[in-house]
């Protein structure tokens, strides 16, 4: 099984990247958003643990910065009508101590901030990372009275901009203000709402 990869930023679309590995071959990876947000510049190394999934009508590849996430998208694809993309649509919006903060504290509700993710879908896939994600798999560390949902979207958001070329003292407030806004932005949504506030003028 395809479980890493490594190779040279060849191009990167809303989702996924195409990376060339030393052998000359290109893959394409769909990433979190997170990840996406922490690409290198066009031509810059990249890697990723990943899961390969083949399907009757596609064959795809999709990565993740630490293993941690890798296998938490493997463990929530082996949920009951849980797909790669709504997998990969979790992790772009939590992390894996994330989740494991949401079995702790039987939040099941939280999953209904993954888009396409209704309140039924969110029960279901809740009872089964409960019996599956234990609290303790894993190192978690929660800041006392923040929520580290919206401090992974936080510094994933500020990491992308910076590597955009944005002055990271310039946009941490614009990120601080729509994120106190909109607490459950994702990562993608919150590097939009800088950069329409960078457009707006406002430095």
């Amino acid at each position: 099984m395809l479980a890493y990869i490594e190779g040279r930023l060849l191009e990167r679309t809303e989702n996924s990247c195409v990376l060339v590995t030393p052998g000359g071959v290109g893959y394409e990876v769909f990433l979190p958003e997170h990840a996406l947000a922490s690409l290198p510049a066009q031509g810059g190394m990249a890697s990723f643990f990943t899961s390969f999934i083949v399907r009757e009508d596609a064959q795809e590849l999709f990565g993740f910065p630490t293993w941690d996430e890798r296998q938490t998208f493997v463990l929530l694809r082996g949920i009951n009508r849980v797909g790669a993309r709504t997998a990969l649509a979790i992790l772009s919006h939590y992390r894996p101590d994330d989740l494991r903060r949401i079995v702790a504290e039987d939040d099941a509700a939280a999953l209904t901030h993954v888009s396409g993710i209704g309140k039924k879908t969110a029960q279901q896939i809740f009872l089964e990372l409960k019996y599956k994600l234990k609290p303790g798999d894993g190192p978690v560390a929660l800041p006392s009275g923040g929520v580290p949902a919206q401090n992974s979207v936080f510094r994933d958001a500020l990491t992308g901009l910076t590597n955009l070329g944005y002055d990271e003292d310039a946009v941490a407030p614009l990120l601080k203000e729509a994120l106190a806004a909109e607490p459950e932005l994702s990562v993608g949504e919150a590097l939009r709402a800088a950069l329409k506030a960078l457009g707006k003028g406002k430095r």
